[in-house]
């Protein structure tokens, strides 16, 4: 609990990370509610095939501005953006909000919602290279980035559940018109943001010649990486359902199952959180040697539930099968990222994952459209069922080439995972996370004698033993013998301190060794392994 209350207190004494942080909770509530607002808005007015245009019109132009917004922070004033980023997704709501209210022309509305879509694509860019600019010691930007995905997965379902409650008792416009005083109020908060301009100001400035060279990589990378491209077309088939059951719940909450417009918010909203708890389920899969299984039972779980949907159509049930489906969605996500981290050259994991997003993003857009041709052609009960059936049938099709990609995947070192489990700040991490991490975990063999840690010295790594002794001193006291399954370096690290004490092999040593950025990535954002991570280093503080 300690730890739990130091991370927010860390957030409230520093003004700059408060604001920012009040603005992106607004952010992240309003991003979700106004697109559920805009699905039902398009679907009263031209049911699903409606739904399926206005989710293309928005989502198009964002997914192709998103793969260049990633570079916004490089090339300008990172508080500056994050600012217009706002600025700009207020007016645009607010113009949505009058266009709607005072029944404007239908494509004016959308070209409205487009223009909020495509801003959105600004913030987490922003929001990301901005916060190490702003914070002062590792535990600050730790704190902010835990708070950040604490509001982002709130976001998921809080997002369209509000929806759903304002949409059950006016319209769209009063959600677009709240979204609105939310912007405005994380506009003004992140205005008064007080920096060093130098700070927030890119060193190295880059050229829009760069952000496309950057961009193309990934693609360039999937050309020569065909387990990649086969991982990334699972993945993107996912969006399709995702994006296709949206437009879907909203179909079938209005005119399937009686729920009334406010219906879709709260089965997304359904969805949403059962995501989440899929997510948190699916630690189990760290350092299974054979994913697929996993995948195929999470792609099952994803898509059944909603063909259940679909053919015995119940309001009761309905919130009950979209969590369960949503849970599966997590476990078919992190099971195919983790392959495709697994089976991906390290120098161009990230501009894979990179093509990852904006394909993602365009999946989304044909989903919305399939699911609204589908309930157009077949009926919303029988679009349910395809749409269900999408992800089942993908992984039916490419098991061949997914259950070979999963066979010569190499899977993290046993015993290197068994220790690393066992250390209690890595202990909570989700499942993409520790197989990340595990990519950057090196064996280290000393000889005995070596002083493997200095007292005073810049702490540059973290350190697991596996075989051997090491004395911990302090001065010239001896403090404590480390063997086996013993860390250490955690609190240099943590606390941006100097060593607080000598570490030297009292025998031959064979360890694991993993560097500053790998160590502070993989704590930064996990609420769980930084309140361990904090206990920890207080304890041994407290020798």
């Amino acid at each position: 609990m300690r730890s739990r209350t130091r991370v927010f207190v860390a957030i409230l004494r520093d003004r700059n990370l408060l604001r920012i942080q009040l603005a992106y909770g607004g952010f992240s509530m309003s991003e979700y509610a106004t697109w559920m607002a805009m699905l039902v808005y398009a679907y009263n007015r031209g049911g699903a095939t409606a739904a399926g245009v206005v989710a293309l019109i928005q989502l198009v132009p964002a997914g192709l501005a998103a793969l260049f917004a990633a570079f916004s922070g490089d090339r300008f004033r990172r508080d500056r953006v994050l600012f217009l980023g706002y600025v700009i997704q207020a007016a645009g709501m607010a113009v949505t909000t009058a266009a709607i209210s005072l029944g404007a022309a239908i494509g004016l509305v959308y070209a409205a919602a487009a223009f909020v879509a495509t801003a959105i694509t600004l913030t987490r860019p922003a929001q990301s290279s901005l916060l190490p600019n702003i914070t002062e010691t590792p535990e600050d930007l730790t704190a902010a980035n835990v708070v950040s995905g604490t509001i982002e997965n709130a976001g998921i379902f809080v997002g369209p559940f509000i929806a759903g409650v304002v949409l059950s008792y006016s319209g769209p416009a009063e959600v677009f018109a709240i979204c609105t005083g939310v912007m405005i109020v994380a506009a003004l908060l992140v205005a008064r943001l007080k920096v060093d301009p130098a700070s927030v100001t890119p060193l190295a400035r880059m050229e829009a010649g760069d952000v496309l060279h950057e961009t193309l990589g990934g693609f360039r990378a999937l050309r020569y990486e065909p387990r990649a491209r086969t991982l990334v077309l699972l993945l993107a088939a996912e969006s399709v359902v995702v994006a296709g059951l949206e437009i879907l719940f909203v179909a079938a909450a209005i005119d399937l199952l009686g729920m009334g417009q406010g219906g879709g918010g709260f089965l997304v909203s359904a969805a949403g959180l059962g995501g989440v708890v899929g997510a948190i389920g699916s630690v189990v899969l760290v350092g299974r040697r054979r994913l697929t299984p996993p995948l195929a039972v999470g792609a099952t779980v994803m898509g059944a539930p909603i063909v259940v949907l679909g053919l015995a159509s119940s309001a009761l049930v309905a919130p009950v099968l979209a969590f369960i489906s949503g849970s599966g969605r997590s476990v078919t996500e992190v099971s195919g990222r983790t392959l495709l981290q697994r089976t991906t050259p390290d120098e161009v994991l990230s501009r894979v994952f990179g093509v990852l997003e904006g394909i993602a993003m365009l999946a989304l857009a044909g989903g919305s459209v399939l699911a609204s041709a589908l309930a157009a052609g077949l009926g919303i009960g029988w679009a349910l069922v395809v749409i269900g059936a999408f992800v089942p049938v993908v992984v039916l099709v490419i098991w061949r080439a997914v259950s070979k990609i999963d066979r010569e995947a190499e899977a993290p070192d046993f015993e290197w995972l068994a220790l690393i489990r066992r250390i209690p700040i890595f202990a909570p991490l989700p499942a993409p996370a520790i197989e990340r991490l595990m990519l950057h975990v090196a064996e280290l063999e000393v000889p005995a004698d070596t002083v493997l840690i200095r007292e005073g010295e810049t702490g540059d790594r973290f350190y697991v033993i596996v075989e051997g002794e090491a004395v911990v001193t302090r001065g010239l006291e001896h403090v404590v013998d480390r063997g086996p399954g013993d860390y250490m370096g955690e609190i240099a690290l943590l606390r941006d301190v100097p060593r607080t004490a000598s570490v030297t092999a009292k025998t031959p040593l064979r360890l694991l060794a993993l560097d500053r950025d790998p160590f502070l990535e993989a704590v930064t954002g996990h609420p769980q392994t930084r309140e361990l991570a904090e206990s920890v280093v207080d304890e041994r503080m407290a020798r």
